[in-house]
């Protein structure tokens, strides 16, 4: 591929498809009946005006911007060209980014940003497993966000009733047309995931 192809494929990926992702997914999410379930933790925090760390897995990244849309939030992108392409898609969600990512050892090479935007009020969004996995499995730097502001971590997930469609390469998935969606605040399955690592 020429520099010319390149710079071209750059700008069509970071300034055209943004807005056209934003739209689809937006034109989705009409076509769901959502129900929101235990999410009064979530719900006393937002309207205090308290932070706290949002956690889910990276299989359910595609609809969960819909849960903090508008809000005051931030969330853990990678630093890497792909990273900046869901940034862009995450500020017609108003929300903001936090880059970074997860080191080897597991730990997130931004803990002085995000602590300090927690301190602030700022709710910090991660996915604990990372894109990179491995799947489902909890990586550390996750309990040093928290060690180190002080504010709690509550996992949410998003499920829904039919069939979902994946993209390829990923875990990610997103729900089909015209069905129930539910999204919760505590759910069972991440604290277990959970619970060997914040011993």
């Amino acid at each position: 591929m020429s520099k010319r192809s390149k710079k071209l494929k750059y700008f069509l990926m970071l300034n055209v498809l943004p807005p056209l992702v934003y739209a689809l997914l937006r034109a989705l999410h009409a076509t769901f009946r959502v129900k929101q379930v235990n999410d009064g933790f979530v719900a006393s925090q937002r309207t205090q005006g308290e932070s706290f760390i949002a956690c889910f897995w990276h299989g359910r990244l595609l609809a969960m911007p819909f849960a903090y849309r508008g809000s005051n939030a931030k969330v853990l992108i990678s630093r890497h060209g792909d990273g900046e392409f869901i940034a862009r898609v995450m500020w017609f969600f108003g929300l903001g980014a936090v880059r970074g990512s997860y080191r080897k050892e597991g730990s997130i090479s931004s803990l002085r940003e995000m602590a300090q935007a927690l301190k602030s009020g700022t709710i910090i969004a991660i996915t604990p497993d990372g894109p990179k996995g491995p799947r489902y499995v909890v990586k550390r730097g996750l309990t040093e966000v928290a060690r180190i502001s002080g504010r709690p971590i509550v996992p949410v997930t998003c499920s829904a009733t039919k069939k979902k469609f994946s993209i390829h390469g990923t875990d990610s998935y997103f729900p089909t047309l015209f069905q129930p969606s539910s999204s919760s605040g505590v759910t069972p399955s991440m604290y277990r995931g959970m619970l060997p690592v914040m011993r």
